[in-house]
This record gives structure tokens, C-alpha cells and sequence, in this order.
């Protein structure tokens, strides 16, 4: 689908009639991750669609446009490609960072919100800054990214196999020891093995960490800081080791109706970790 000047890959499951529920992954995932809510939400009903973010995999990978900004834009912008006026996002990691943005920046294309292990962007550099110790691993991830071609090489080296090696950093204990584990890393690595994609991957944390000293960053922030006026649903699993259970509910502070589920025996990816558990949760607040 066409959306604010790219060609943006979706896979749906439902009927086209069904009100639409955008399913935006994160790294290093691309919209396989989504297969089973995608499923479940189509069988109920809805018009489920879980699109490849701008540089992944089927989407187009251009040279720019990596920023929150424009991603927010694009989202923005397939919602009416899919004829809709609104629709319910729910977003990962990345895409948990888009969707916060489209809450704030195009609020008339947003029905409800499901995160998932996505704090606020304020609350997490909020968080970042006054207790970077607490970040060691992600910001040590961060500043080999910023590093010219070498990222790159490692995310495709060994067949991508770093794409398994952040599935298991960032999951909990026991779904990397599940006989479906291998499989999924599988899929992830192809993905991240998908041309030009590794590096677009990468060029969303690029921007993430240039942009906190340079005068975008600071209007970044300044036009994010408006209150989320939809109902705000917060997943996250009980056992993330990325992200700290009271930086989420810190996203309260921009959020005034916001509910956080906690998902037991989950990590970072508690929608590939306990499909069925995020399911439930989704399709009672939808």
C-alpha cells in the first residue's frame, strides 16, 4: 500500500469490512512476529493488518526517514490507504515508539492504543538520563550502532544469526528453550538478511541517539509532550530485562487513561512469548 510517498507491505487477515486493528513490530522483528494476533483478531472479526515498518523486508527501503516524525507519518498515512478513518494501533518496540508518536501527532487517525514493552519516549530519555547505569545493555547496543558499516556486517553475519541473539538477550527464561524457538530466529534472521534492511534497521537508532543534542530532538520532544487522549492499553512481561516496570508506568504521566497488564513469565516479546495471553488482553479492550 502507497502511504506518505512509500510503498508500504501489509499482510491482513479478516474482513475488509471489520473495523482495522495496525499491528507495527519492532527490532529486530519484522510483521511475521504478529502472525498470531493477526489471526485471532481476523477470526473475531476485525480487519486486522500487520504492515513491514519503512525499511523492512517487503516495505520500501529508502535512504531517509528513519526518524519518529516520519515514521508516525507513514502509519498516519495508511490508514486511509486502508480506507479507514481511525483504527485501533498496536505497536512493539519500535513500533510502540511510532505509535505513541501517532497518538500525539495525527490524534484523529487513532481509535484506541495497545503497547507492548514500549515506554513512553519522554519517560524512557527521562529515565535514560537520570539513571543510565540501569541501561548498560541497551546503551551499550546503541553506541555500536552509531558506528559506521561494522553494524551492519555483525546483524548479517552467520546468516543473521544476531537476529536470534536478541530474541534470546531480550525474552524471558523460558521461551528460548521452547522447540519453536529455532524456527522463529529462523524467520527473524531472514528477515534482517532481506537487502538494505540491516541498515535501515540500524538508522532507527541512529536518529534515536543523534537527535538528543540537535534541534530536532528537542522539537521532537516538545511536540510529543501533548497528553494521549485515547485509552491507553500497556503490556509487558514480568521478566523483561530491558525495560524496568516503573519507567512503564511513568508513561501515565502522558497518558491519562492508561492501564499496564503485566504478562507473567514473559520478556521483551510477550506477544511472540505468550501469543495467546497478549490475544485475550487485546480482544477485551477492542
Amino acid at each position: 500500500m502507497s502511504a506518505n510517498g512509500i510503498r508500504l507491505h501489509v499482510a491482513e487477515c479478516g474482513p475488509a469490512t471489520g473495523e482495522p486493528v495496525l499491528l507495527l513490530h519492532g527490532f529486530p522483528e519484522f510483521w511475521w512476529s504478529w502472525r498470531h494476533q493477526l489471526t485471532a483478531l481476523g477470526a473475531a472479526g476485525y480487519r486486522a493488518v500487520a504492515a513491514d515498518l519503512r525499511g523492512y523486508c517487503g516495505s520500501d527501503r529508502p535512504p531517509r526517514g528513519y526518524d519518529l516524525w516520519t515514521l508516525a507519518g507513514d502509519v498516519a498515512g495508511l490508514v486511509p490507504a486502508l480506507g479507514a478513518r481511525r483504527a485501533t494501533v498496536v505497536g512493539a518496540g519500535w513500533g510502540g515508539a511510532v505509535a505513541w508518536t501517532l497518538a500525539a501527532l495525527h490524534p484523529r487517525v487513532v481509535a484506541r492504543l495497545a503497547v507492548v514493552a514500549t515506554p513512553h519516549p519522554l519517560a524512557l530519555r527521562r529515565a535514560v538520563r537520570r539513571r543510565p547505569w540501569r541501561w548498560a545493555r541497551p546503551l551499550r547496543d546503541v553506541a555500536f550502532f552509531q558506528l559506521p558499516r561494522l553494524p551492519e556486517r555483525s546483524l548479517r553475519r552467520d546468516a543473521g544469526a544476531a537476529a536470534g541473539t536478541f530474541l534470546t538477550a531480550g525474552a524471558g527464561p523460558g521461551w528460548p528453550a521452547t522447540p519453536e524457538f529455532a524456527g522463529v530466529a529462523a524467520q527473524h534472521a531472514a528477515a534482517l538478511l532481506t537487502p538494505r534492511t540491516s541498515h535501515c534497521a540500524l538508522e532507527y537508532f541512529r536518529w534515536a541517539a543523534r537527535s538528543q543534542t540537535r534541534p530536532d530532538g528537542a522539537r521532537f520532544a516538545e511536540a510529543i509532550g501533548r497528553p494521549v487522549e485515547v485509552p491507553v492499553v500497556h503490556l509487558r512481561g514480568a521478566d523483561d530485562p530491558w525495560v524496568p516496570e516503573d519507567v512503564v508506568h511513568a508513561s501515565a504521566r502522558w497518558a491519562p487513561d492508561h492501564e499496564v497488564v503485566t504478562i507473567p513469565g514473559a520478556g521483551h516479546f510477550p506477544h511472540q512469548e505468550a501469543p495467546r495471553h497478549v490475544t485475550e488482553v487485546l480482544l477485551r479492550r477492542l
